[in-house]
C-alpha cells in the first residue's frame, strides 16, 4: 500500500503542526498504551481491543485451519451470513471483492428485515447445502435474532430438526444471549468476539476473519497484510500514514471540510460501505461529525463545495486512467485529496486497520469519544417501543399524510409540513419536493433513506436522482438502505451537525414473511424501524420528509423520480 496527501498549503501546514504536537506529547505511544486522555476520558480504554487483535489472531491460526478444513470437506455450496452493521459489512466487502473461491462455498449476506429481500435470500439458496453464520456481538440485536429464528425454522424444514444445528455457526461475544441460543440449538461451531472491540472496529476480529475463512480466503495472508498496517501505525507521526490521515480528517472537519468523499476502483467499490459505518458512527455525535459520501460518481470540480475532502483508493492492477484524470482535476482545483494505492486485493485488510486508526485519531482531534454510538441506541429504543405496542394492539401507530398525490403519500411533522406548504409553489408532490429540496443550503448534504429491498434496480433509480440533487444544489449526497444504515450512518445523521436534508422512502410490502414464535412479521419490524428512525430525526429538529410509494415499488420510484425532476427544474 502507498499513500500520498495532496493538500492545499494551509491544510498541509496544519497537519504538519499537529503531527509535531503529537510527536512532542508522545501521542502515538499513548495510543498504543490505550490512554483515554487522548479522547474524552469516557471509558475509551475499554474499547481498544482492536489495536492488538491482529497479533492475537496470528497466534490462533490452528483454529482457522481447522475451520477451513471442516468447511472444505463438508462441501457446503453456500454460506449465508446473518448480521447487521459491523457484523455484516466487512463480510459483505469480502463477498463482493473476492467472489467465490475454489473448493469453498459462495458467501451471501442478509442484513435486511425487508420481507421481499428476506424471501429472495431464502429462494436463492438450497438450505440443505448451506452453512448459516449468525453474527451478533451482543446477541441482543433485533435483526440477527429475527433472521436466525426464521432461517433456523426453514433449516429444520429442509434437513430435519435433529440436523438443523449442524448447519449453523455463531460469532458472538462470550456470555451473550446468542451463545446460549447456539449451545441450546446444537450449532456446529461457536467463535467468540472480543467484548473490548466495538462492532465497527471488528473487521480483523473473528467477525471478519471467520467469515473470510469459511469463504476460503487465505487467513494467513490477510493477517500478514493487516500486520504490515499495524507496524506502520506505530511509526512517528510524520511518517505514520494512519495518524496523518486521521489528523487530516479531524483538522479538515474542524475547519468546515466535514465530509469525506470516497472514490475507489470498481473492483473494490464495496470498501466504501464499510468505511461509511466506521467514520460516520465513530465521529457523528455531540453536534460534530465527519459525513462519509460513498458511491457518488466523480463529477467536474465545480460541483464540489469547500466542505469536502476526498479519498481515492486505487487498485493498481486495473487502474483506470480516465478515473485518475477526473480525480486529478479535483486536486488541481484546490480540493484536498488522499491517494491510496493497493497492488493486491489482500491489502484491503491493511486498509481496515489504517482507517480504524485514522478514525480514532480524527475523534481525538475533534474532541469526541469515537467508540460510542448514543444515537444508534435512541433509534433502537424507539423501534422497541413501537414493536411492543404492536405486540399489545396488533397494529403500529398510524400517522396522517399531509399530501396524497399520484399514488404517493408524504409525511412530516406538523410544523415542517406547514413550513413546506408555505414555500411550495403548488400543493402537489413536485411542489412539496421543491420546497423540501429548497431547504438545502451550501454546506448541507442530502440523504435518501430507502426502506426498500436493496436490489440493484432500486439502487440505480435512487442513485439517479441523488446525482441530480447533487448537481443542481452543489452539495454532498448520501444513499442508505434501511435498516442497515441505522447501524452505520444513522448515528451521524442524528447525532452529528444539523446539516442533513432527509428523504425517507417507504412502501407497502408486496409480500410479508412471518417470524416464527412471534406476533411480529418482517414487514412489521421494518415498518417500526422506519417509523422509529423518522421519529428520532424529527426529535432532533432534522429537515425530514417521508415519501410512501405504495405496493408497486418500481412504479412508485418512477413517480418520485419524475416529481424530483420537476422540483429541480
Amino acid at each position: 500500500m502507498s499513500i500520498r496527501f495532496a493538500l492545499p498549503p494551509e491544510l498541509r501546514g496544519a497537519v504538519d503542526l499537529a503531527a509535531a504536537e503529537w510527536q512532542a506529547d508522545s501521542k502515538v505511544a499513548r495510543f498504543w498504551q490505550k490512554d483515554p486522555s487522548l479522547w474524552t476520558r469516557d471509558g475509551e480504554e475499554n474499547w481498544l481491543g482492536w489495536i492488538d487483535i491482529v497479533e492475537r489472531q496470528q497466534q490462533d491460526l490452528a483454529a482457522f485451519a481447522a475451520l477451513a478444513e471442516d468447511i472444505r470437506v463438508t462441501g457446503f455450496k453456500s454460506v449465508l451470513l446473518l448480521g447487521m452493521g459491523g457484523s455484516s459489512l466487512c463480510p459483505e466487502v469480502l463477498s463482493v471483492t473476492f467472489g467465490q473461491q475454489a473448493e469453498f462455498p459462495a458467501l451471501h449476506i442478509v442484513d435486511s428485515t425487508d420481507p421481499v429481500q428476506v424471501k429472495a435470500a431464502r429462494e436463492k439458496i438450497d438450505l440443505a447445502e448451506t452453512l448459516v453464520v449468525v453474527a451478533s456481538k451482543s446477541g441482543s440485536t433485533l435483526e440477527p435474532n429475527v433472521l436466525k429464528q426464521y432461517f433456523f425454522a426453514e433449516m429444520q424444514k429442509a434437513v430435519g430438526a435433529d440436523k438443523a444445528g449442524s448447519h449453523f455457526l455463531a460469532i458472538t461475544d462470550p456470555g451473550s444471549k446468542m451463545e446460549q441460543v447456539a449451545k441450546a440449538d446444537g450449532f456446529r461451531h461457536i467463535f467468540y468476539g472480543d467484548p473490548t472491540i466495538g462492532g465497527r472496529f471488528s473487521a480483523l476480529s473473528n467477525f471478519g476473519v471467520v467469515a473470510a475463512t469459511v469463504a476460503g480466503l487465505d487467513y494467513t495472508k490477510l493477517l500478514f497484510e493487516a500486520a504490515k498496517a499495524v507496524a506502520s501505525a506505530k511509526l512517528d507521526p510524520a511518517e505514520n500514514p494512519a495518524v496523518q490521515l486521521g489528523l487530516l480528517m479531524g483538522l479538515a472537519a474542524n475547519g468546515g471540510r466535514d465530509k469525506i468523499t470516497i472514490f475507489t476502483s470498481p473492483e473494490i467499490y464495496d470498501l466504501g460501505a464499510w468505511m461509511e459505518q466506521l467514520i460516520a458512527e465513530s465521529t457523528g455525535k455531540l453536534g460534530k461529525g465527519i459525513t462519509p459520501v460513498d458511491r457518488e460518481t466523480i463529477a467536474a470540480p465545480e460541483v464540489y463545495g469547500a466542505d469536502r475532502i476526498f479519498a481515492y483508493i486505487r487498485y493498481a492492477a486495473t487502474a483506470d486512467s480516465s478515473q485518475d484524470a477526473k480525480v486529478a482535476a479535483i486536486e488541481a482545483a484546490g480540493h484536498p485529496v488522499v491517494y491510496i494505492e493497493i497492488s493486491d486485493l489482500y491489502e484491503i485488510f491493511g486498509q481496515f486497520f489504517t482507517w480504524e486508526v485514522a478514525t480514532s485519531v480524527a475523534g481525538s482531534v475533534t474532541g469526541i469519544n469515537p467508540f460510542n454510538q448514543p444515537d444508534v441506541e435512541s433509534a433502537k429504543i424507539e423501534t422497541r417501543a413501537l414493536t411492543a405496542a404492536y405486540e399489545e394492539t396488533g397494529k403500529l401507530p398510524e400517522r396522517m399524510p399531509f399530501l396524497e398525490d399520484e399514488g404517493v403519500k408524504l409525511y412530516a411533522t406538523g410544523a415542517y409540513a406547514a413550513q413546506l406548504k408555505a414555500a411550495a409553489p403548488t400543493e402537489t408532490l413536485a411542489g412539496y419536493l421543491r420546497a423540501h429540496l429548497g431547504q438545502i443550503h451550501p454546506g448541507d448534504y442530502f440523504a435518501a433513506l430507502a426502506y426498500l429491498p436493496m436490489f440493484p434496480e432500486h439502487e440505480a433509480v435512487i442513485q439517479g436522482f441523488r446525482h441530480k440533487v447533487r448537481d443542481a444544489k452543489r452539495v454532498a449526497t448520501c444513499l442508505g438502505f434501511g435498516p442497515r444504515f441505522l447501524h452505520s450512518t444513522g448515528q451521524d445523521y442524528k447525532g452529528g451537525p444539523n446539516t442533513g436534508v432527509f428523504l425517507q422512502i417507504t412502501a407497502d410490502h408486496a409480500v410479508d414473511v412471518a417470524i416464527p414464535g412471534q406476533k411480529l412479521s418482517f414487514g412489521v419490524v421494518i415498518d417500526a424501524q422506519a417509523a422509529g428512525d423518522l421519529a428520532v430525526l424529527e426529535s432532533r429538529g432534522r429537515r425530514a420528509v417521508r415519501v410512501h410509494l405504495g405496493a408497486d415499488v418500481a412504479a412508485g420510484l418512477r413517480t418520485l423520480t419524475a416529481a424530483i425532476d420537476e422540483a429541480l427544474g
